[in-house]
């Protein structure tokens, strides 16, 4: 008869506890120290809602100032997707996703406007598919021409203004796979890839 309990463990299964123990305790240690040394990334920060909020408040001023009636957080039906304004009297919507832009090109005959990271909302006005009653464009940003948009545009995705269709859309996943926050990157240059292919696509012959 054993004297006690772990003489009546086999020496194997004994053994293979106390390594098991012991690689736990080593994994846990890493995973703490890792966190510590890497904390896990936050996927929007404190600027993005903060930039966000300026555009809003800038588009809402600009729409307010020419007199154009507008829906905030609106569902368009026919995509099922939210988007940040909707003019219901010229079925227009604007969006800060570019992702979600992309989307909703497949889903919906609503008219799309990207207001990306750097737009000021006055230069809304370029984007509207109809005529708009003239405003003063002075702006802290400065005026920002749709010419100016797109260079803009091409230069974050890396490519010349005479790249074709395939060579953007190789640039675009080479640039995303980059700045992906999973692969080191950071959200906010994460979005401005995002929104420089969707500027691209927007305004492609």
């Amino acid at each position: 008869m054993p004297t006690n309990v772990l003489e009546a463990i086999p020496p194997a299964i004994l053994w293979g506890l106390v390594l098991g123990g012991i690689f736990t305790g080593i994994a846990a240690t890493l995973f703490v120290v890792g966190e510590r040394l890497f904390p896990s990334r936050v996927a929007t920060s404190e600027n993005t809602y903060s930039s966000e909020r300026r555009r809003r408040g800038e588009i809402r001023t600009y729409l307010q100032a020419i007199d154009e009636r507008y829906l905030e957080e609106w569902e368009l039906e026919d995509a099922g997707e939210t988007v940040a304004f909707y003019l219901p009297d010229r079925d227009v919507a604007v969006t800060f996703d570019a992702e979600a832009f992309v989307r909703l090109q497949a889903h919906t005959d609503t008219h799309l406007i990207l207001a990306e990271h750097e737009m000021p909302g006055i230069h809304l006005a370029d984007r509207l598919p109809f005529e708009v009653p003239p405003l003063e464009r002075e702006h802290e940003y400065g005026t920002v021409t749709v010419e100016d948009r797109l260079k803009r545009a091409y230069e974050a995705l890396g490519v010349s203004t005479t790249a074709d269709a395939e060579a953007i859309r190789e640039a675009y996943r080479e640039r995303v796979k980059a700045v992906h926050p999973d692969h080191g990157g950071d959200e906010e240059s994460f979005q401005r890839v995002q929104e420089a292919y969707a500027t691209v696509r927007e305004h492609a012959d």
